[in-house]
């Protein structure tokens, strides 16, 4: 076997570049078909799409797909191909709910079903993983790639992390605060840990599990108990001398603030955050809750006292090397503008409220 050259990009660095390509409207190329995320695909590049001899074909997940009234027979994945006389416009609103209440008709699809949908599945995985709307066009190879960013349907293992930094950061809840930076091998997000005082790494730490939320944490927004859990968390570390807040960014359930925004849009339509969620074509919570193990191991950590509402943290601990020895409940921050999303997470998502 040829030992590969040092400078050849691996199948993470060539993923990583996949997703910026995919945000910027260029196509992938994933096992010789051309794969575009028809959240940034533009009109020249559509124009050439419709010119090609090979079948085009637009996947979507089987959530927006039952939005759509079309018939999911791949797991978690539904085709149909590109009608003759598609516009953009059209394809855009077949991953857009955006336009659902106001044009609903947008079929009817015929579903396409056989054959291997690897492909379709991978480019939806990376249209997501760059935070774009889970939907994507895949025009058969071969093509002539023309230098374009070319990864196979492998499923990626997770990314593992490194400690970039470390420094004092005095803070309201505790002058005794530390700031970790992680920087993951895939290319990926950062993320953070707040340390306050200085746990004992053989006893239980109290900690949190925080996804990044803007609108909450930042803007002070009512709709969600994020920022008082956030200020709530880390003010019991501070009273308790010590604890360990993982920062992680994870916007919106994992999906992005600009994906986040188009849920608010469908809330204010009528639909509750997991409707929301749906309709978009991602699933009840995309986050990578594992994180949390990950982070609080390379801390020195293997037990805690997790502050959460979230049964779901407290498996993902436990199963991730970490042992939940207490759940400690966080119950903070219901306005009247959010008490309906409270009651919807613990309704359908199983949070402890």
């Amino acid at each position: 076997m040829t030992t590969p050259h040092p400078f050849t990009p691996t199948s993470a660095e060539m993923r990583a570049r996949a997703r910026t390509d995919l945000r910027m409207g260029l196509p992938v190329v994933i096992e010789g078909a051309l794969v575009f995320a028809i959240e940034t695909l533009q009109n020249d590049r559509f124009d050439a799409l419709r010119k090609m001899d090979q079948p085009v074909e637009i996947a979507v997940t089987d959530w927006r797909a039952a939005t759509l009234k079309a018939h999911a027979y791949d797991v978690g994945t539904a085709r149909f191909g590109l009608p003759a006389d598609a516009t953009l416009d059209w394809v855009h609103s077949v991953a857009d709910p955006a336009t659902d209440l106001r044009h609903p008709m947008k079929g009817p699809f015929k579903s396409l079903r056989g054959g291997n949908t690897d492909i379709h599945r991978a480019g939806i995985a990376l249209a997501k993983s760059a935070q774009l709307l889970p939907a994507v066009i895949v025009v058969a190879g071969p093509h002539v790639t023309l230098g374009l960013t070319q990864v196979g349907t492998d499923i990626p293992e997770r990314a593992t992390f490194a400690e970039v930094v470390h420094a004092r950061l005095p803070l309201e809840a505790s002058q005794a605060g530390r700031l970790h930076i992680f920087r993951p091998d895939d290319g990926g997000t950062e993320h953070y840990a707040i340390e306050i005082g200085s746990p004992d790494r053989s006893q239980p730490v109290l900690s949190r599990l925080h996804s990044a939320c803007f609108t909450g944490d930042v803007l002070g927004s009512l709709k969600c108990d994020c920022g008082p859990q956030l200020r709530a968390a880390l003010e019991a570390m501070g009273q308790e001398g010590n604890g360990v807040l993982l920062y992680l960014n994870q916007e919106g359930r994992g999906i992005g603030l600009a994906n986040k925004m188009r849920a608010y849009a469908l809330q204010n339509m009528g639909f509750d955050t997991v409707e929301a969620n749906h309709r978009l074509g991602f699933e009840d919570d995309e986050r990578d809750l594992a994180l949390g193990a990950d982070l609080l191991r390379k801390l020195g950590f293997t037990s805690t006292r997790l502050m959460t509402n979230n049964p779901a943290k407290v498996a993902r601990m436990n199963d991730h090397g970490v042992e939940v020895v207490e759940r400690v409940p966080l119950k903070v921050g219901e306005t009247p503008e959010n008490a309906h999303y409270l009651a919807v997470k613990a309704a359908k998502s199983g949070h402890l409220l």
